[in-house]
């Protein structure tokens, strides 16, 4: 069996991967939290937003820990449309899972629909992703360990749904999304302890591109996304601010029509 190294970069790619997880999280809260406050387009540009947001923050962290991963005795690649699937899939189940919340009718349901739905989505997001692994020799998953991820997975994306509805402040929303962080984190390293690999030497070329070749770049792009989107939602001004503004703006002894 080959012998796997999930940091072999040390502690830095687990770092940095919580730290996106988290980003990704806290930013998808904060959005959720505008959209549910807003009607019509607005709303639906929060929450486009916000999904935007937690899939790249998942898509990065399981990336850049993926920058971490070695197996002695084979060079690894990536497969590149299979890795930007991932992506889109991320994106596309973020997205469902989100909207059911923010326009369902019955929360308690919407909640289910939506962290069923995003869970199961960020889990085939991580398989798809190592999918799209390349190397010289046999991958195989432990089933138990790949269904615990899955629940991993579920678990986190209800649980993060349930504080966008439930949670307004922005120190609940950091907390929220700490949490939400660890639990994304949890679920993609499960996940990899779930693989074994049989490594067979060869001394043939691997199809796909290397991780920093590709994964790295895109994961840095993503990572800015996420810093500028972060940035633009910190400065926009609330509903209550827009309203504040709007009052103030009112000559006096006139009356709101």
């Amino acid at each position: 069996m080959g012998h796997l190294d999930h940091a072999a970069l040390g502690w830095l790619t687990p770092a940095l991967s919580y730290a996106m997880a988290c980003t990704g999280a806290a930013l998808g809260l904060r959005c959720t939290v505008r959209a549910l406050a807003a009607t019509g387009r607005a709303r639906r540009n929060w929450l486009l937003t916000a999904a935007s947001a937690i899939g790249t923050g998942i898509w990065t962290m399981h990336f850049v820990a993926m920058l971490g991963f070695r197996v002695h005795g084979t060079d690894i690649r990536y497969d590149v449309p299979l890795t930007l699937t991932s992506l889109l899939v991320a994106m596309i189940v973020v997205c469902a899972g989100v909207f059911a919340v923010g326009y369902g009718r019955d929360r308690g349901r919407a909640l289910l629909l939506g962290g069923l739905t995003t869970g199961l989505g960020v889990a085939s997001m991580h398989y798809l992703g190592m999918a799209a692994v390349r190397l010289h020799g046999d991958v195989s998953y432990d089933p138990t360990r790949v269904g615990l991820s899955v629940l991993i997975a579920v678990a986190a994306a209800t649980a993060a749904l349930w504080a966008a509805l439930h949670i307004s402040s922005p120190l609940a929303v950091t907390f929220a999304s700490l949490i939400m962080g660890a639990a994304v984190s949890s679920m993609h390293y499960t996940g990899m302890f779930a693989v074994s690999v049989r490594v067979t030497p060869s001394g043939e070329a691997l199809p796909g591109a290397t991780a920093m070749q590709f994964v790295f770049p895109l994961a840095v792009g993503l990572g800015s996304y996420l810093f500028l989107t972060a940035a633009f939602v910190a400065l926009s001004p609330t509903a209550g601010e827009r309203e504040a503004s709007a009052s103030a703006q009112r000559p006096v002894g006139s009356t709101a029509g």
